[in-house]
């Protein structure tokens, strides 16, 4: 195997050799492909040592100080060195760092604020919000009554007159903004006054950006914001798992909704690990890395551009491209079947008033926080782009393709600068 700059895996290769078998076969596939998914990432060495880490035995039900179990003094300190990281990494008055992801960050702002049945606003998941901003397939869709905004046919970005005429139409107890599909920044100031002209809460969920947040590329939301809630595994860079930050008025209210309400006992080797994410994006080396991420992905948007691609808002400025792939004549799904078959990891993706199905999609989600990680550049992020644009229009190309993957791989290999 190849050097690997995480957990020692020879102990599971001889104890389970069929499991091992799946971690070797999935660091090939993360090392020799390009992952251009959004919401990934790749987390540090040390990261990866807190979650394979003997905290993993501990049940903590509660709080540092107020558990109910024995025997927590030492996982307090971890958690305690994550909440105080993480409020003083974005300037908060309170951290709950137990959320089990995003979603369990969502529904516990929802319960701590809300009551079923209430009014929300929120951005569409056919214009780029997250499911749990009201798909009817979830919690938030089922039990809130959620309006949709949307962005401009024209502009294909968010209408802040729109989300004020809906916002004193209907009378909102909560405004989220924030999404999974959307690559402009979000007008927390704007929203906050149309949350308050309304007497709503304002909930940003920043699980795309909060990384950029850290690194100081994009305004932060904690200034505006009632609650703000994240994950940590995408442009963070830290374990998969979420995070709620908030008013220091609010800190029991989302406590009580995260433990008992939500969850059960938290993992407390993810905890740590969260604070270790916490503790590297502090460093001047992570404001750089997250402005190298916003750069590549401008770099990518452009270069997708050049080669026949329409990007959606006419570019970015986050870590997220998403393009309009009806130019070229093929739909979002078999886009990305034929980037798998050419080692491009990608998504299929809805565009603004997309024709087509979610299921099918006329447009590509791509993402630079991974492959950012692993040093590549604006030289490298062209070449994705016609990697990428060759895959889509010229199936029979894949040999090639698979082999230009490699050469950039090798050249970017993961955790080469890590351990």
């Amino acid at each position: 195997m190849e050097r690997y700059c995480g957990p020692d895996l020879s102990p599971l290769a001889r104890h389970d050799p069929e499991i091992a078998e799946v971690l070797c076969d999935e660091l090939e596939r993360q090392r020799h492909g390009l992952q251009l998914i959004a919401s990934e990432n790749l987390a540090s060495p040390a990261v990866l040592a807190a979650l394979g880490s003997p905290l993993t035995n501990k049940y903590a039900e509660g709080y540092p100080g107020r558990r109910y179990h024995g025997g927590c003094e030492v996982v307090d300190r971890a958690e305690q060195i994550a909440i105080a990281r993480a409020k003083r990494l974005f300037g908060a008055e309170h951290a709950n760092v137990q959320p089990y992801s995003g979603t369990t960050a969502n529904l516990a702002a929802y319960a701590a604020l809300l009551r079923p049945g209430d009014t929300v606003l929120a951005m569409s998941p056919r214009h780029g919000g997250h499911f749990t901003h009201g798909s009817r397939a979830n919690f938030s869709g089922r039990w809130f009554d959620v309006v949709p905004y949307g962005v401009r046919r024209d502009t294909e970005r968010i209408d802040y007159d729109e989300v004020r005429d809906l916002a004193l139409r209907h009378e909102p107890k909560m405004i989220i903004c924030g999404a999974a599909a959307y690559p402009r920044l979000v007008d927390h100031a704007v929203l906050r006054g149309i949350a308050d002209e309304v007497g709503a809460w304002l909930l940003a969920d920043a699980a795309h950006t909060i990384g950029l947040v850290a690194g100081g590329v994009v305004p932060s939301p904690v200034p505006y914001a009632d609650v703000v809630t994240f994950t940590t595994h995408k442009t963070l860079r830290g374990p998969r798992g979420g995070g709620i930050l908030c008013t220091g008025e609010l800190a029991p209210r989302i406590d009580r909704a995260v433990f008992p309400f939500v969850q059960g006992g938290p993992m407390m080797h993810v905890i740590a690990a969260k604070a270790v994410a916490f503790g590297e994006a502090a460093r001047p080396e992570f404001a750089a890395y997250a402005r190298r991420v916003v750069e590549n992905a401008r770099t990518l948007v452009a270069a997708l551009e050049a080669e026949g691609l329409r990007p959606v808002s006419g570019g970015t400025d986050t870590h997220l491209v998403l393009a309009d792939l009806r130019p070229v004549g093929v739909d979002g799904a078999t886009a990305e079947r034929r980037c798998a078959a050419a080692g491009v990891t990608l998504d299929r993706c809805p565009i603004p008033f997309d024709p087509e199905p979610p299921s099918v999609a006329s447009g590509i989600r791509l993402g630079t926080p991974y492959v950012t990680s692993q040093g590549m550049g604006p030289d490298a992020m062209k070449e994705i782009a016609s990697i990428v644009l060759q895959a889509v229009g010229n199936p029979n190309a894949v040999t090639s393709l698979l082999a230009r993957v490699r050469a950039l791989t090798d050249a970017h290999p993961a955790y080469r600068n890590e351990g």
